[in-house]
């Protein structure tokens, strides 16, 4: 036995986040640790890191009881984490961030870079990664400072290694690539905690699977032994199940509500689309293929070269984001916490933000008015909070997801940009939401939807439109639609 967490207890101010909360890893096993947001499993895993300090409970590692008050006691210990939001210095190199706290020295006195460099290069070869220890780490994609990160982990010698959702920003060969360092390190007689919503990995990977729900422990199966609509059911307490879309809901003469035409900026080339009244427009592709270039200067957030957008047929001018919200024009970006939400305010104050003209008058604000909307908005996406007044740094990733999305239904915008709507969200939230997009476009509203989940495009798309390295590749009616077909066009060109 690696690690025995037992009858875990933590309080925060009006919420009970851990009640009698267990986990027990065995040493040489994938052990993967799943339930809905909210359920209390970053919780759990922040609590054996030393980021918290449990309230009740054991925690034995090694056969040893043990006190964690900080991640260094962890790290001590041989206890690594990989957070689901990455925890890197972005101004700093590779080298620099993995051997941050601990540099090789010279005379024990300066920093040895070459040795840094050199120690790095070693690592990153090992694990076949293929990043220079000289780059800076902002100019990494999200999937290679994921990369960085583990590499981090292996140089402290994690006898245990907690992963939070490590492949949500990976691609798929980039997944094989973590999972073959998973089976390495499982084959060394490692531990692995494996946090994922993705539960078709947990039967690749994993060895056993707990649940949690509520902040308490539901129970441990086997995974070859388990099956998903079980896992499914001890999560949610209740059985789920998404018909997918066979055609289009939209009539063959929806109007056009947005057009989009020869966009030029960045990456992204030459490219043109048209969204309908009541359609969902997916857009597939793989990681770099410029999708969320795309829209995000559509939206005014990044500058446009060339091309034109017309709103219900007139042609309009987006310079800013501002712009494009006054136009009616919403858009929930996939890193939430740097341009979807502010953690430092509260639930309330987030969902009013892009809004918050209409609930002044004159200098004063309309306090009452707010905290309505905001508990009719907190009960219709079924947002997990204490108080409306909760500071939403202290939600867990999903109900701040659901927070950016309450802000746009807010602004009554007619056209809405979901950037991976469902990343980091668990199974039951994810149907809330499929749900909710659908009555949207039933209600006459336009959604784009950017997903790295093809079976979410299938299930969720009127049409997919198919990138790569910046350029439209393909295109097609959710009747033609297939996993091969949009493959095959977001490999064109590479």
């Amino acid at each position: 036995m690696l690690l025995e967490m037992l009858d875990i207890q933590k309080y925060f101010p009006g919420v009970h986040a851990l009640d009698n909360a267990r986990l027990k890893v065995m040493a040489g096993e994938v052990h993967a640790l799943v339930g809905e947001n909210g359920a209390g499993k970053s919780t759990l895993v922040k609590v054996l890191n030393g980021i918290y300090k449990k309230d009740g409970g054991k925690v034995f590692f090694k056969g040893r009881e043990v006190e964690l008050h900080s991640p260094q006691d962890a790290q001590k210990l041989g206890i690594g984490m990989i957070h689901q939001e990455l925890n890197l210095m972005p101004h700093l190199t590779v080298a620099e961030n993995i051997f941050i706290g601990c540099e090789p020295k010279i005379m024990g006195l300066l920093l040895d870079e070459r040795k840094a460099n050199r120690m790095a290069s070693e690592i990153m070869e090992s694990l076949r990664l293929g990043i220079r220890p000289t780059d800076i780490v902002k100019n990494l994609t999200v999937a290679k400072q994921q990369m960085v990160e583990i590499a981090k982990a292996i140089y402290h010698n994690s006898e245990l290694l907690v992963m939070d959702e490590p492949t949500s920003p990976l691609t798929d060969t980039e997944i094989e690539e973590l999972f073959r360092f998973i089976r390495d390190l499982k084959a060394k007689g490692h531990g692995v905690v494996y946090i994922s919503h993705r539960l078709d990995e947990l039967w690749q990977i994993t060895d056993r699977i707990t649940v949690m729900r509520d902040g308490q422990y539901v129970g441990t199966r086997n995974t070859g032994e388990a099956t998903k609509e079980e896992i499914i059911s001890m999560m949610v307490g209740r059985v789920i199940f998404e018909e997918p879309k066979q055609h289009s809901n939209v009539p063959p003469d929806a109007p056009t509500v947005l057009e989009v035409k020869n966009l030029n900026a960045g990456n992204v080339k030459n490219v043109s689309f048209q969204l309908r009244k009541g359609e969902i427009l997916g857009f597939a592709g793989l990681v770099g293929a410029g999708r969320t270039e795309t829209m995000r200067a559509v939206f005014g957030a990044d500058r446009l070269a060339s091309g034109e957008v017309y709103l219900h047929g007139k042609k309009v001018e987006i310079r800013s984001p501002s712009d494009a919200v006054r136009l009616g024009i919403g858009y929930l970006s996939e890193d939430r916490k740097t341009f979807g939400i502010s953690t430092g305010l509260g639930v309330r104050d987030n969902c009013v933000m892009a809004d918050l003209a209409k609930y002044q008058v004159g200098p004063l604000i309309r306090d009452k008015r707010i905290d309505k909307v905001a508990d009719d908005y907190v009960g219709m996406l079924t947002i997990k909070t204490p108080s409306i007044r909760q500071l939403v740094r202290n939600l867990s990733g999903g109900n701040q997801q659901k927070i950016v999305l309450a802000k746009w239904l807010i602004r009554q915008c007619d056209v809405l940009i979901f950037d991976e709507p469902t990343r980091g969200i668990d199974v039951g939230a994810k149907s809330e939401i499929y749900k909710l997009m659908n009555d949207l476009v039933a209600h006459g509203k336009s959604i784009i939807m950017i997903s790295s989940e093809m079976l979410e495009l299938l299930r969720m798309s009127d049409r997919i439109i198919v990138m790569s390295e910046g350029r439209v590749t393909g295109e097609m009616d959710i009747d033609q639609a297939t996993q091969t077909q949009i493959m095959t066009y977001a490999t064109k060109g590479r």
